[in-house]
Formats: C-alpha cells, structure tokens, sequence
C-alpha cells in the first residue's frame, strides 16, 4: 500500500504490485477498464485494493483473448464471464476452420507446384459455402442425369452421397481431397465420361429391373474374378469362358467390354477415391486385379 496513510496506491506502486507495466495499466485504465477510484492532490490516479483483483481478472481475460469492449462489459455486470467465454470458444472455432482451409490450400499449392491462378482458384474452391457447395454438386448431377429417365436410382444416390458436403470441421486432407472432386466434377470431359457411364447402364435396364441391380453386377464380378484369379484360372482358359457365362451369361462380350471400360475408368477410380476422403471413409477398393482378369478372358473373345 502507499505511505500516505490513504491505503490507496498510485500506477507505478500498481505496477510493482501486479508485474504489469505502468504503460499498460494506464492504457487500460484510459480504455475504461480500469477507472481510478481516486485522484491525487496532484491529478494522479489512485488505486485500491480492489482495483488490484479487477487488473487481475483484466490481465487473466486480455490473455485468453477478449478484447477490452468485452471486458469491460464482464466488468460492468453486462454479461458474465462464461457468456462471454462460449462467445470466445464460437469465434475461435471459426478461427481455427479458416486456419485449416489455409494450411490445406497452402500444402496443396506446395506440392502441386501451382500457379498463381492455379492458387487463387484453389483458394477460392476450399472457402465455398455449404450452399455454394452444394449447388456445384447439384449442377453436375442434373447434367450427368439430365433426360436419363432409367438409369439405377441407386446410381444417383451414391454419386450424390460421394459428392457429400465438406464437414463443417474439415481436416488439411478432407479440404484438399474437396478442392480436387470439385476441380474434376466441373470438367468437361469428366462429365462426359460419367453420363456415359450412365447411358450404359440405363440401355441395359429394362422397366422391371431393380434399383441396386448395376451394384449386384459389380460384386457378383468381384466374386467370381476373385474365385478365378485363387484357382489360378488363366484368362484364355475354358474354364474362364464358364465364368463369363456365369457372370454376362450370352452377352456379346464386345458390349460387355465397352460397359466396363466406361465403369472402370480411372478418373471415376479417382473420383471414388476423394469422395471417400471429403466423407471421412476409408477409399473403397478399385478392384483392379479382379476387374483386369475379367477385361482379359473378354477381350480373349472378342479378337477369335
């Protein structure tokens, strides 16, 4: 305490007293967030000991971050402490999101090598809104479906899940994996491939088939191929021609090639791939090894 018998303390015994510098009390005390409950003779603030606990809280809450229009309001008995904290925490969360957009484009850049448009279109793909978002998704859903009345509805729902929002706490790999599928879904030539795809299967459907029907296809593929491949059954083989009959039963097997061609594409491997990444899922198996020896015995039969 001073030694002028008042009991109240002047900035600089302030000062000693918290460790703080005399510049920054008296700037926070100019702000508001400390008034002086006296004045010297002189003109000088005074402090007393209660001034010393609100510094305290003061210092505690400039550390965490507050401003000192919030602090002042905890001060003054306008909110408390914890309303003000849940604020703190909500706009720090957004903090960090943006933080993470940034690293992720930054590595993206980084490793790509990009260019300063390359960037800036980057830049702006990761900052998208969700509504902005999901309208890139819808566009390229309406163009892929547009006048394909009998495509497997189950198709539409997986691509449209594939194509899932970013989350609203994405990682650096999610917000990369995003910019990449929106980059490729906006493609022309993709686009192009993935109707393709669609007109395929919507030629093979006839108005009784299942929805799921084009999924069972590819697993009763996987199946079989994957049997072959452990027996050790060479592709060129009678026995892979009872496979083929097994799996297409009298397909002309020239058909068959070219709707697996447009099923197997490796930019659609791709697009599976980052779907699963931007949905937080482990990327699904592209089957290659399966699906190659199913090419193989096919294209066996289409050159005798």
């Amino acid at each position: 305490m001073s030694e002028d018998g008042t009991g109240l303390l002047t900035i600089g015994e302030l000062a000693r007293a918290t460790g703080l510098s005399v510049r920054t009390i008296r700037y926070w005390s100019d702000e508001g967030a400390l008034p002086p409950v006296a004045r010297s003779a002189g003109g000088y603030r005074l402090y007393d000991a209660g001034s010393v606990a609100r510094l305290e809280l003061v210092r505690t809450l400039r550390e965490l971050g507050l401003g000192l229009d919030d602090v002042r309001r905890v001060l003054a008995g306008e909110t408390t402490v914890a309303q003000v904290a849940a604020a703190h925490v909500a706009a720090l969360d957004a903090q960090i999101r943006a933080l993470k957009v940034t690293r992720a484009v930054l590595s993206t850049v980084a490793r790509r090598g990009s260019t300063a448009e390359e960037t800036t279109l980057m830049n702006k793909l990761a900052r998208l809104s969700t509504a902005e978002r999901r309208r890139i998704i819808e566009d390229f859903m309406a163009e892929i479906f547009e006048g394909i009345d009998t495509a497997d509805p189950d198709i539409r729902t997986r691509l449209r899940f594939a194509a899932a929002n970013l989350p609203d706490d994405p990682g650096p790999e999610q917000v990369d994996a995003w910019v990449e599928l929106a980059e490729l879904i906006q493609d022309p030539a993709f686009r192009a491939t993935m109707r393709g795809m669609i007109e395929f299967n919507a030629a093979d459907r006839g108005p009784d088939v299942p929805s799921g029907s084009s999924l069972w296809f590819m697993s009763r593929l996987v199946v079989l191929a994957g049997d072959a491949l452990r027996e050790g059954v060479a592709p060129d083989s009678p026995r892979a021609g009872d496979v083929l009959r097994e799996l297409v039963g009298d397909a002309d097997p020239a058909a068959v090639l070219e709707r697996l061609a447009a099923t197997t594409n490796l930019r659609l491997a791709r697009y599976r791939e980052l779907s699963a990444i931007v949905n937080g899922l482990e990327p699904p198996s592209a089957h290659r090894e399966e699906l190659g020896w199913v090419v193989a015995a096919l294209e066996v039969r289409v050159d005798r």
